[in-house]
């Protein structure tokens, strides 16, 4: 059957690629199927994407109690539940809609980040406590940085355009975040050479921790001008990088937290 779709893909659809993203155990078994339709005259940009698998606490297959597989539908929805009990411990006084949306952008997107933050061929042990942790490697810290971010503009008194501003680093945290952020445009190639998502997911981290270190050493609203908006700029962009680099992963960004 494997060889009669590609002969469809391939004589039907035309396809330029024909790329199969399934385990790393079925390395064999495509290697020996793109063989058997080179000999049968088939060729193109055939590729297996393979990726490890996800481990239980014992380092195991991740099963349910009662040794079936889990299903996705299941994991997320105990993703969004959980989120959901973090925010409600971190904002109490959220409204119960607003609350729940946010859960659903956290919970979803920590277990997309989860998946994606790893190198795909290797395995991983599953951590709810360290998938939904807001430090550490996870998208919601990196939703928390941005999320923190836009709440610097929302103390300005009028709205503020960063394309309008010079850009003046003196500070070592304010070159390093931007020697970061001219890095992005470099990223995105080497993310499609060898299908590695984990590539985009580490710059992300990386910007974070470059900002938090930038915040925390740099005054930005109680600069003098013309470092105030300067300032003000690298914050704009990092999070405007950080909410692109999160979509392209499929992640969303609330608002707030």
């Amino acid at each position: 059957t494997d060889l009669a779709t590609i002969h469809f893909r391939i004589d039907e659809w035309q396809a330029d690629h024909v790329w199969y993203v399934v385990g790393v155990p079925q390395q064999l078994h495509f290697r020996q199927l793109f063989a058997a339709a080179a000999r049968w005259g088939k060729t193109g940009d055939f590729r297996h994407i393979a990726f490890g698998s996800i481990l239980g606490d014992d380092r195991k297959l991740m099963k349910t109690r009662s040794g079936d597989n889990v299903q996705l539908s299941d994991v997320l929805t105990e993703a969004v539940e959980r989120a959901a009990a973090v925010i409600a411990e971190k904002n109490p006084g959220l409204p119960a809609d607003e609350a729940a949306a946010i859960a659903e952008i956290v919970g979803i997107g920590a277990v997309k980040f989860a998946e994606l933050s790893q190198n795909r061929l290797t395995d991983y042990v599953f951590s709810w406590d360290r998938m939904l942790a807001l430090h550490g490697d996870t998208a919601p810290y990196l939703q928390y940085s941005h999320v923190r971010i836009r709440s610097i503009f929302r103390k300005l008194d009028a709205p503020f355009d960063a394309s309008t501003c010079q850009v003046v680093l003196g500070d070592n945290e304010e070159i390093h975040l931007a020697r970061l952020l001219v890095r992005f445009g470099e990223v995105l190639p080497s993310i499609l050479e060898d299908f590695r998502p984990n590539l985009l997911a580490n710059y992300l981290l990386e910007l974070a921790r470059a900002f938090h270190s930038f915040f925390e050493a740099c005054p930005v609203l109680k600069a003098a001008e013309p470092i105030r908006s300067s300032r003000l700029a690298l914050c704009d962009l990092t999070s405007r990088t950080l909410q692109q680099g999160l979509s392209l992963l499929g992640i969303k960004v609330p608002d707030r937290m």
